[in-house]
């Protein structure tokens, strides 16, 4: 691949159906699909599936400390969902579109298969062995996704779901944000991925220090900054203010914060380690794909795996949890072992996130957003469905 350059990282105001002079969207210019985001979104489930197969404990010996190796900062990839989540949603923002719309369209993109996977998650904690048993309240804060509010019970039945909870906050906040962008323009938005950024070294700081009574990993609140960042990049694409660094370039600095991350203190901090990375990989991805540049991530097999991601990471982890009954806790196996049997476990998860994208997540997301009649009888037309849609951030275990 060729590195873009800083010259090429403009995004021309017609390409993105925005007067750059201006700084306000064109309500009838459509913003084009950017399919590496997708293909991305698939490397990062991938790396959370490693972090997991890892804590699991399927190798031992030198092939566990390998693995550990490769995939012991895995929970990073709930930053880069974070950010990714915040540029998708920015960029396909609508001009004139109402709150309550926006909130229809999410619900329908993930509570289908929150819904499901709870639903399996639950059942397991009765049927099998291993499996903490909810108590009834928190399996309400889980359906309502409030549960990664209180920190007792952010991984309790489907312990993935913690980053909807987050999701869903951000969701909630989005509306206010999309208005605050398009007031401030570049400069205020730059100011405010500032701003955001400073929040995260403060927090990061705070939680390595034990300024707080409990970790703020999985604390929405806490989460929001990287949210924000991904909205700013990509308001500053729209408008053709993104000065970045090209793909290539991008890549190589996440992948450097990716393995500093054992050198802070786990949890919160490791947020600091890869946020530059993944704030400039995002939307050098998006400028690839606006001027028609080399990415690898743009592949139609990628783009496809891109698809299934969400339903991967919301089932993944009940399989590898359901396979602590015939593997026992941290097998510790050697290699071949090892290897055949995170084959097998990769294989289902993939089977089944398959499933859950062709019978439940598509389906129901077309029932949700199906038209309606008016009062007068006539018909509203369907919400479309952006093509880049955003999946939630993946957890630990």
């Amino acid at each position: 691949m060729t590195t873009a350059t800083t010259r090429t990282n403009r995004t021309p105001p017609a390409q993105t159906g925005t007067t750059a002079a201006s700084g306000r969207s064109s309500p009838s210019a459509a913003l084009p699909s950017l399919p590496s985001l997708t293909g991305l979104r698939w490397m990062a489930a991938l790396l959370v599936f490693g972090l997991h197969v890892n804590n699991f404990g399927y190798f031992g010996g030198g092939a566990g400390r390998i693995v550990f190796w490769g995939f012991g900062a895995g929970a990073t990839g709930v930053s880069f969902f974070f950010v990714l989540s915040g540029f998708v949603l920015t960029w396909s923002a609508r001009p004139r579109d109402r709150a309550l719309a926006f909130w229809r369209r999410r619900i329908a993109r993930v509570y289908p298969v929150h819904l499901v996977t709870l639903v399996v998650a639950l059942l397991m904690t009765y049927t099998l062995a291993h499996q903490g048993n909810p108590t009834p309240k928190q399996t309400v804060a889980n359906v309502l996704l409030l549960h990664s509010w209180w920190r007792p019970w952010w991984q309790t039945l489907n312990p993935v779901s913690w980053s909807l909870a987050c999701e869903a906050f951000f969701y909630a906040s989005f509306p206010l944000l999309i208005l605050l962008l398009r007031r401030l323009g570049a400069r205020g938005s730059t100011a405010l991925g500032g701003v955001s950024v400073a929040a995260v070294l403060v927090l990061a700081w705070a939680d390595a220090h034990h300024w707080m009574t409990q970790s703020v990993y999985s604390f929405p609140a806490a989460r929001l900054p990287e949210f924000v960042l991904g909205a700013v990049t990509a308001r500053l694409v729209v408008l053709g203010r993104w000065r970045g660094p090209g793909l290539e370039a991008s890549l190589a600095l996440a992948i450097i914060g990716y393995f500093l991350v054992p050198q802070v203190t786990p949890g919160y901090s490791a947020t600091v380690c890869t946020l530059a990375g993944f704030t400039v990989l995002i939307p050098a991805a998006a400028v690839a794909d606006l001027h028609g540049l080399p990415s690898l991530w743009r592949h139609r097999r990628l783009v496809r795996l891109g698809e299934l991601s969400f339903a991967f990471y919301m089932v993944h982890l009940l399989v590898l949890r359901a396979g602590t009954n015939l593997l026992g806790t941290k097998p510790q196996f050697g290699v071949l072992t090892g290897a055949a049997v995170t084959a097998v476990a990769f294989s289902l998860s993939l089977g089944l996130s398959w499933v859950l994208y062709e019978a439940v997540e598509r389906p129901a997301r077309r029932l949700l957003l199906r038209r309606r009649r008016t009062g007068g009888g006539s018909e509203q037309q369907p919400e479309p469905v952006p093509s880049n849609r955003e999946a939630p951030a993946p957890a630990r275990d």
